[in-house]
């Protein structure tokens, strides 16, 4: 355990949630609103840890579990994140495939503390996120490979930091390919358009959002923080995909809130895609980071 390791532990926690004020501030300049707080997201976690919880009769100790658990995987995988030359906190080899599952455990409490609510939307959104994350995660899992590939590393450290050189530069076309692909996972993983829309309140079409109707109080809170965790997470590899190489820990972290400037962007520009095109923006995605891959060991 290094002290550059604790830094960078402590900046993303510190920061996570400044990401959606960023998100938020950008689409509402694009709709010439003056929009909410860049710390909103800070005050809706502060008031909410204040309030009590109230709890169906109906659900077990799943629906109370599930963002408890969740929180705890994100935060683990947080271990594991290098952020440019800072290393991450817990490296070994294959940490990669331990943080694609620790993130998939925390998609399958979530879902399956949605199904114990009873609730028949609630439903609906778990089994919307349960196909949509079957085929994200292998294209997450290439992406991965392809990097490993390049950097003869099973570790994400090694990855972006020793052989950050040779981990997406070894071809033209194969860093831009990766980011294309690891964008489309970001997005798709954090429930942004065009997959799913944060700010909707129709539960017909909600993903993401729906899952969590039934908590409030701290409960909600995690999910809320988790969920920030979560998007830096999988920004922070989009950013040290196109950074890589760039040894200063600054220019991530300002890669990142640019990042979240394009989300903005995106979701002021973009329509939400109808629900059987999106695995179709899946499989591309996939297909991208499977030719990366074959880029890579070519």
């Amino acid at each position: 355990m290094s002290v550059p390791s604790l830094v960078h532990m402590a900046i993303a926690m510190i920061t996570a949630p400044l990401i959606f004020g960023i998100i938020n501030r950008t689409k509402s300049l694009f709709g010439g609103r003056e929009g909410p707080p860049l710390l909103q997201q800070y005050f809706d976690i502060a008031k909410l840890l204040q309030k009590g919880t109230v709890y169906s009769r109906t659900t077990s100790w799943v629906f109370r579990a599930g963002p408890v658990i969740g929180l705890a995987c994100v935060l683990i995988a947080l271990a594991l994140l290098p952020l440019g030359p800072l290393p991450a906190l817990c490296s070994f080899p294959g940490d990669f495939i331990v943080m694609i599952g620790l993130l998939a455990v925390m998609r399958f409490f979530t879902m399956l503390a949605a199904i114990d609510a009873g609730s028949s939307f609630e439903g609906m959104g778990a089994s919307r996120e349960a196909t949509f994350s079957a085929l994200a995660e292998p294209a997450l899992f290439l992406c991965f490979a392809a990097i490993s590939q390049k950097a003869a590393s099973l570790s994400l450290s090694d990855m972006f930091l020793r052989h950050s050189g040779d981990a997406t530069h070894g071809s033209a076309p194969a860093p831009a390919l990766l980011a294309v692909a690891l964008f489309v996972v970001f997005l798709a993983e954090n429930a942004r358009i065009p997959v799913d829309d944060p700010n909707t309140h129709l539960e017909l079409t909600m993903i993401h959002e729906v899952m969590a109707l039934d908590y409030g109080g701290p409960d909600l809170a995690f999910i809320f923080y988790a969920s920030a965790l979560k998007l830096w997470i999988l920004g922070a590899l989009v950013v040290n995909v196109v950074l890589s190489g760039i040894e200063s820990a600054w220019a991530v972290l300002a890669g990142l809130f640019f990042l979240a400037i394009i989300v903005g962007a995106v979701e002021s520009t973009m329509a939400r895609l109808k629900l059987l095109r999106v695995p179709q923006l899946l499989i591309g995605a996939g297909a991208l980071a499977m030719l990366t891959l074959i880029v890579a060991m070519g």
